[in-house]
């Protein structure tokens, strides 16, 4: 059992001692729990907040340690690798956000954006773009994977698009890939329970 929101009518006193009686019950399973600080519940990705009028409402929770830096404008990564982070955060804001707290969001988003070196024509098309459902393309013979090499790999994909073949850009190898790992492999394959004596 994991990550549980759970409204309790019953006071805190009593919702203590449910908590200690749920730790009593197994001494391998143990809960914990986080309470409203003040009219806020981080809950996952969402802050759930009591309204004025006692109602929930509900924005994008991010902990205080999000540094807010995602995939660079600048970065040598296909265009549509770069639109998606765009476009993922902006559905997150869509999904998770109620009408009162859309707009911050928004806000929010362009400024996190810019910092992230996008130019304001992005920004505006990924915060006005409507999401449409596409029916898969039955033009498209095939998919090819290519190495995303800038305007190389544009060429390429004109070609192939003319013999029916969509191209999809592969991002850069990381660095790790190239180097050699540094710890050593403990050589357990087979499945089971390992018992590895110390001194």
């Amino acid at each position: 059992m994991d990550d549980t929101f759970v409204i309790w009518p019953h006071g805190p006193y009593k919702l203590k001692e449910f908590l200690n009686h749920l730790n009593s019950v197994h001494q391998c399973i143990h809960f914990t729990m986080e309470t409203k600080i003040e009219v806020h519940l981080p809950f996952l990705d969402i802050d759930i907040y009591r309204r004025p009028n006692s109602s929930l409402g509900y924005r994008v929770y991010c902990k205080f340690s999000h540094t807010n830096f995602y995939l660079n404008a600048a970065s040598h990564h296909h265009p549509s690798n770069k639109q998606v982070v765009l476009s993922t955060l902006v559905h997150r804001a869509r999904a998770l956000c109620d009408q009162d707290s859309i707009h911050a969001e928004f806000v929010l988003l362009g400024d996190v954006f810019r910092r992230n070196s996008y130019n304001n024509r992005q920004i505006r098309r990924v915060l006005n773009h409507r999401p449409n459902i596409s029916q898969p393309d039955d033009k498209l013979d095939s998919v090819t994977f290519l190495p995303y090499a800038g305007t190389i790999f544009n060429q390429i994909s004109r070609v192939l698009s003319w013999h029916n073949i969509k191209s999809v850009g592969l991002p850069p190898k990381k660095l790790s890939s190239f180097v050699q790992p540094v710890k050593d492999s403990l050589g357990l394959r087979t499945p089971g329970v390992y018992s590895i004596p110390c001194k």
